[in-house]
């Protein structure tokens, strides 16, 4: 595979793209635990902050931990310099996303990661321009696995969700969760999905039109 290969490019951002250091998200865990009154292991940190279960509101629900009074305090517990501080980019994915501007195709990014913590992210990075559009979700733009947000990212390429559906357009969306790849299908592109923890360790794999441990296997395949 090369860039060329699809006309626009789609990317999640956290765990597929960029990452933080353990010890922030163990440390806003902790302070969320505090605010709840419910403290949290590191593996069900990892598995919420990651979505190594699947869509994450059911497994706080499994947890006796109603989502309306996690997320509030998880997101006042967030601070959005330090997270930009200690989040660092994927060697790989620093390379694909030069290809793709090198090939001259428009690259978006769909997350949800919210506003307040992706711009800071992108602008210590310094990589804010090299995406023509960024979809942070919320619940007016719809969450993935929802089309939604994928297509509110393609009109934001200034490109048009109904080429493809007559075979005029082609479009892929990256990501590392069940909910990237669902959200690609339902908007009818492909689906990559790369896994950055190990199937054994997700306990469960996810499909995809490609399914990669690193996007440099993309690169090497083509």
């Amino acid at each position: 595979m090369v860039a060329d290969d699809y006309d626009f490019w789609l990317f999640d951002l956290d765990g597929t793209l960029v990452d933080a250091e353990w010890s922030y998200t163990r440390d806003v865990f902790d302070r969320v635990g505090d605010r709840l009154g419910r403290q949290f292991t590191d593996r069900e940190a990892e598995t919420i902050w990651h979505g190594l279960g699947g869509a994450r509101d059911p497994m706080l629900r499994e947890w006796g931990i109603d989502p309306a009074e996690f997320w509030p305090a998880f997101h006042r517990e967030e601070d959005p310099v330090k997270r930009a501080e200690v989040t660092y980019l994927h060697d790989d994915a620093e390379r694909l996303i030069e290809e793709i501007r090198a090939a001259g195709r428009p690259v978006g990014i769909v997350t949800h990661c919210q506003q307040f913590l992706t711009d800071p992210v992108l602008d210590h990075l310094d990589v804010r321009d090299w995406f023509d559009t960024v979809v942070c979700c919320t619940e007016e733009t719809g969450w993935k696995p929802d089309a939604a947000p994928v297509r509110r990212a393609i009109g934001g390429l200034g490109l048009d969700d109904r080429l493809l559906t007559d075979g005029g357009t082609a479009g892929v969306l990256a990501g590392d969760g069940e909910s990237d790849i669902g959200a690609a299908w339902n908007a009818g592109l492909d689906g990559i999905h790369v896994e950055r923890h190990g199937p054994e360790h997700r306990g469960r794999c996810v499909l995809g039109e490609y399914r990669v441990e690193s996007f440099d296997d993309l690169v090497r395949s083509g």
